[in-house]
């Protein structure tokens, strides 16, 4: 059994579930899962949990993502993107890098911004793209993201090229169609590509292919991450014996070294052995750590 967490860079065309579906066969392993799709146009950085990797999966994106986009302004799709339908077309001749620039600033920090109608997020149980493809009508509500940074590229009318970075649920194809909406031109995602979710980079990612060799030759190690890379930015608890037999045991436990959290924060906890063993909560009315997911 293999534990822990690949950086696969997912090319374009494929759905997150064919990525998993591909590691699942090459590891001959059931435990596997994404972390947050990415579009089937769109490629990069897809974190891949495998074994007792797939408990921390919630936790991999929560210090955002980045990307690397491209915008074509003058045309608006119904899914923001080039798969889209054709709804309108605007000239672009006027429209300068200098605009586009004094418009980014508007686009940046906390945010609500509404998603894609053609978007996997569901409603009553029903992806919205399913309901939106079928005719119904689709209501979402806007949504709490935050921008941290814009950065153009290269701008080669009419397409922008820009670095986003951003926090986990923001739709780099809203961003799109809102900028497109706020320079009065309209604009669609053409090209995207994730470069970053969390702490795994594009520059360390492997290819399916390349997973595929590795496991041929029986290297596969090298490319695996373990579970608590992703909880870096948490507090580290190292444990003696009889806390670690509590923490075993889901009970609460005292770390006079970590006594200052704020509520609610989260720590990773190594048993005496020094294994990776389980995340906690800090619970400030108790003055204790109380064990949220115990992985041995």
């Amino acid at each position: 059994m293999v534990d822990g967490i690949l950086n696969i860079n997912k090319d374009l065309h494929m759905t997150s579930h064919d990525v998993v579906a591909k590691v699942r066969k090459q590891l001959k392993q059931k435990r596997v899962g994404h972390t947050g799709t990415l579009d089937p146009e769109a490629s990069g950085v897809l974190p891949i949990c495998v074994g007792q990797g797939t408990r921390v999966a919630e936790y991999l994106s929560e210090n955002g993502k980045a990307y690397q986009a491209i915008i074509t302004f003058g045309v608006v799709t119904d899914t923001y993107d080039a798969e889209g339908v054709v709804l309108r077309t605007a000239d672009t001749s006027q429209l300068t890098r200098e605009q586009i620039e004094a418009a980014l600033p508007h686009f940046q920090g906390d945010q609500l911004q509404l998603p894609p109608r053609y978007s996997a997020i569901k409603i009553q149980g029903q992806p919205a793209y399913k309901l939106a493809r079928a005719g119904s009508e689709v209501i979402l509500e806007p949504r709490p993201v935050t921008i941290h940074n814009l950065e153009i590229i290269d701008w080669s009318h009419p397409h922008l090229t820009l670095t986003v970075s951003c926090s986990k649920g923001t739709y780099i194809r809203s961003l799109a169609y809102d900028l497109g909406e706020y320079l009065g031109c309209g604009g669609y995602l053409t090209g995207l590509i994730r470069t970053r979710s969390g702490p795994f980079v594009l520059q360390d990612s492997i290819t399916l292919e390349q997973l595929a060799l590795a496991c041929e030759q029986g290297n596969l190690a090298q490319y695996l991450f373990p579970a608590d890379f992703a909880l870096q930015s948490y507090p580290a608890i190292h444990l003696d014996e009889a806390q670690t037999q509590r923490v075993m045991h889901g009970n609460s436990f005292s770390d006079p070294a970590n006594q200052q959290s704020a509520p609610g924060e989260l720590g990773r906890v190594y048993g005496v052995d020094g294994r990776f063993l389980a995340i906690a909560t800090w619970d400030t009315e108790q003055q204790q750590w109380k064990p949220r997911k115990v992985l041995a």
